[in-house]
């Protein structure tokens, strides 16, 4: 197989723009970093540079299947520049190849983690998010209330897309630290919650295991809208009891898939 006919590096997230190969963005990535059209002659030496042994006629083929993209555009006899479309295909293919190495570390560090570990995390947070909670519904202003049931509604909108993340999950706990107005347990939430691979980790988890966030978090909150804090203390441990479920599921899961039929 020849160069011009490879697919691109990087594994399967480039089928997301099948007609688009290697050297072809290859090209595009110099292009897009030049303020001036580039002959076949000039992208053969730069791209000889980048490890692409081709000859000029190949190059030339290649600025032809761009051009035919829409994704150069051909400046007379001085040679091409890049399109508006084909800085956006470049963009896009540098977001997807970041996406890929940040999947393949997530899933990497994953693996690394213990099962006890998340759940003695989960237990420490119970032990302090379920006073948080009560205090919460004690303490809570009602700007404070107002920005929590915002959050919530946030939350429902992106889970019914499945698209909520760790970071509102966190966004949610954190503004009920705050209304519960106690600095050293909102310190020693912060210093258990400080690891964001934890929390991306069970972000992860519950979505494999089809986890009900929102639902949880929409009984926490409607026990302090209440001012009830025996409830919001009680939907506060069901919620992290819940998470720590989830773990258990997740490992047996995987456990299973491990050791095959």
């Amino acid at each position: 197989m020849s160069r011009l006919a490879e697919p691109y590096p990087g594994s399967e997230f480039y089928s997301t723009m099948p007609e688009l190969r290697k050297i072809e963005l290859e090209i595009l990535k110099i292009l897009y970093h030049e303020d001036k059209p580039l002959g076949s002659g000039q992208l053969r030496s730069l791209l000889a540079e980048r490890g692409f042994r081709v000859s000029e006629a190949t190059a030339g083929r290649a600025l032809s299947a761009l051009d035919q993209k829409g994704l150069t555009v051909k400046h007379g006899f001085k040679g091409r520049v890049i399109s508006a479309t084909g800085k956006k295909a470049v963009e896009e293919a540098e977001k997807l190849r970041r996406q890929e190495l940040y999947g393949a570390r997530f899933i990497n560090i994953l693996n690394s983690q213990r099962q006890e570990d998340l759940i003695e995390m989960l237990e420490a947070r119970r032990a302090i998010e379920r006073e948080l909670a009560r205090l919460a519904a004690i303490n809570a202003t009602e700007g404070e209330i107002e920005l929590l049931k915002a959050i919530l509604l946030e939350q429902e909108q992106l889970a019914a897309r499945n698209e909520m993340s760790a970071e509102h999950d966190l966004k949610f706990h954190r503004l009920i630290a705050q209304a519960a107005k106690n600095k050293v347990l909102d310190a020693a939430l912060e210093l258990i919650r400080q690891s964001k691979q934890m929390a991306m980790i069970l972000e992860y988890i519950r979505k494999e295991v089809k986890g009900t966030l929102a639902v949880e978090h929409a009984n926490i909150l409607k026990a302090i809208i209440n001012r009830d804090p025996d409830e919001a203390e009680r939907a506060m441990i069901a919620h992290i009891e819940s998470l720590i479920s989830d773990v258990i599921e997740y490992w047996k899961k995987k456990n299973h898939l491990e050791s095959g039929p």
